[in-house]
């Protein structure tokens, strides 16, 4: 959302500006924001502007909206690369990889911990249950992200066709999602080029609203940095130290172990998706979920499921998801390693290839995106894939509540349609009860998705020990 929606016009008064903070000080508030960075991206952006702009005062309003801005045109989770560009205006590379890797650090860990329960005890009828109720909430959670989403990007009809567009070709024709964020782009990008009203609706997620911090009131002000002021030299020496961070490990595993090993696929296949997940982190769930199903099959969708609410119940971002399927993934084709072994390096391969182009999109985009403030083509771009990501959730909500409702699916296909097909007569009742209460609960009530969630787990625990779900 653009900064003129985002929040009310009511202007600040004015303030001298905070005073120098060093790097030691800034970790321990990344460290905080990186503890309580639970909610998915709309909830994380929504605390980091009120930590970094409203009470630190590190960042003014619009600077903060030009940076997400940039953030939600890049692949991969916004949220992460919003803390790792704020890092970097804040304090160089240093203070963007610590911003950063800070972000991720409490998911990584929990659901690395989660991923050694699931695998060892997620068989036993009472870890089943808990998270056969876990799956009703994430269904509402889902649903809930395509309200919110839609509500700030669906301003107009040309926006609406372009979502619509976008769920018939995913959903109906299996268009692929990287084909259908490119052309959502290119339409947008020429439209805001061409000075067209309805490209200027803004994108992406909301900030809390409250009183304007200016730029010029804040630590960082509004002028340009000198660390952004890079040669061409300094900015391939960024490219190149990155790339080789992420593409070595890479190169290596398939020349070691063969394309076809499920580490050469991990590593390949997220980093295919480093590259091609526009639109946020439910764009993100939305790819990894067809693809580590229908084409890998390193999980179930139930097991897809139960790992999107690991995610939603940890701190970190929300694709943090992706380093369970990757866990899964190996840990069920180890090879001459132990299968926790494999899985625990299947996971933290997965999150290395997810996570290091992040870093790369900040420190080699972000000096020269801090001199495009206020460029209308980037931002019809920005409206336009935000308008075509809402399409995309919305696939992938329907795609949940098949799998999650129903016990049974099967494919349809005539022509160029081809979809998958719930059997009616294969509805799980409980399943379906569990399911609309969630979204009752979110939708209508108002009610947040850590006590939904907790309240469908535990009923769900509840059915099991009555006898009535097995």
């Amino acid at each position: 959302m653009s900064g003129a929606e985002a929040l009310a016009p009511e202007l600040a008064p004015a303030r001298s500006r905070p005073a120098e903070v060093s790097i030691g000080e800034a970790f321990w508030v990344w460290l905080r924001i990186a503890a309580l960075s639970f909610g998915g991206p709309a909830g994380q952006i929504a605390m980091m502007h009120r930590v970094l702009v409203e009470e630190k005062r590190w960042i003014g309003e619009h600077r903060f909206l030009h940076a997400l801005n940039y953030c939600m045109l890049l692949p991969g989770p916004e949220a992460q690369q919003l803390a790792t560009y704020i890092g970097w205006l804040l304090h160089k590379t240093r203070g963007g990889i610590i911003a950063g890797g800070l972000f991720i650090l409490p998911g990584v860990v929990s659901i690395m911990a989660l991923s050694w329960i699931y695998a060892i005890y997620g068989k036993l009828g009472i870890v089943s249950a808990l998270f056969f109720g876990l799956k009703a909430a994430v269904l509402a959670i889902v649903l809930q992200a395509v309200v919110r989403i839609s509500s700030r990007a669906l301003k107009n009809n040309v926006m609406l066709v372009v979502a619509a567009a976008a769920f018939v070709l995913i959903f109906f024709v299996g268009v692929p999602f990287p084909i259908i964020v490119l052309a959502a782009g290119l339409i947008g990008y020429f439209g805001g080029r061409a000075d067209l009203a309805v490209f200027k609706v803004g994108g992406g997620h909301g900030t809390s609203k409250g009183v304007i911090v200016e730029d010029g009131e804040t630590l960082l002000g509004g002028e340009l940095p000198a660390h952004a002021q890079v040669t061409p030299r300094e900015a391939f020496r960024t490219a190149a130290v990155w790339l080789a961070l992420w593409l070595i490990p890479v190169a290596v595993l398939i020349a070691w172990l063969g394309p076809d090993d499920v580490f050469s696929q991990i590593a390949t296949f997220f980093s295919t998706m480093a590259l091609v997940t526009f639109g946020g982190a439910y764009a993100v769930l939305a790819y990894v979920a067809l693809e580590a199903v229908q084409s890998y099959h390193w999980l179930q969708p139930g097991e897809m499921l139960d790992g999107l609410g690991m995610a939603e119940t940890t701190p970190g971002p929300l694709i943090m998801v992706l380093q369970f399927v990757g866990f899964m993934g190996a840990y069920r084709d180890p090879g001459m390693l132990h299968p926790l072994l494999a899985g625990t390096l299947g996971g933290l391969l997965a999150t290395w290839v997810t996570f290091i182009p992040c870093f790369l999109w900040i420190f080699l985009g972000a000096p020269f995106v801090e001199r495009l403030r206020g460029n209308a083509a980037v931002a019809g771009a920005l409206s336009a894939i935000t308008a075509a990501v809402v399409g995309v959730i919305l696939n992938l909500a329907i795609w949940f509540a098949i799998h999650t409702i129903f016990r049974q699916v099967q494919p349809f296909a005539a022509g160029p349609v081809r979809f998958e097909m719930p059997v009616l007569a294969s509805v799980d009742l409980w399943a379906l009860l569990l399911s609309a209460a969630a979204i009752l609960a979110m939708l209508r009530f108002k009610v947040g998705a850590i006590p939904t969630l907790a309240a469908t787990s535990a009923a769900g625990v509840l059915l099991y020990l009555t006898g009535l779900t097995q």
